[in-house]
């Protein structure tokens, strides 16, 4: 049975990505855009970083340390292998813009 890929438009800091998704996945896809949003907004606010790259860094590491240490409410068996895929799609993003 093969999935439905259908592209989801996210707004991360201000930018438009487009991400193509399985459509039972478009759902926690958005979820988790809006939570790195939210960090990149809060790093972003304090003032402290300059360049969306380095606040991506820094939120990426804040959402990823909460996650390894059990302060993420959403850690299963198979968060590593999500968190790959999800760089891959937007690296492949970031690399057609």
């Amino acid at each position: 049975m093969s999935k439905t890929i259908q592209a989801v438009s996210l707004n991360i800091l201000g930018k438009e990505y487009k991400i193509a998704c399985a459509k039972e996945e478009q759902a926690g896809l958005i979820q988790t855009a809006q939570e790195l949003d939210r960090q990149m907004r809060k790093i972003r606010d304090t003032g402290k970083v300059a360049g969306a790259d380095r606040i991506a860094v820094l939120a990426a590491l804040n959402l990823t340390h909460d996650a390894v240490t059990g302060k993420s409410p959403a850690v299963d068996g198979d968060f590593c292998d999500r968190i790959i895929d999800l760089r891959q799609k937007i690296e492949k993003v970031l690399e057609n813009s």
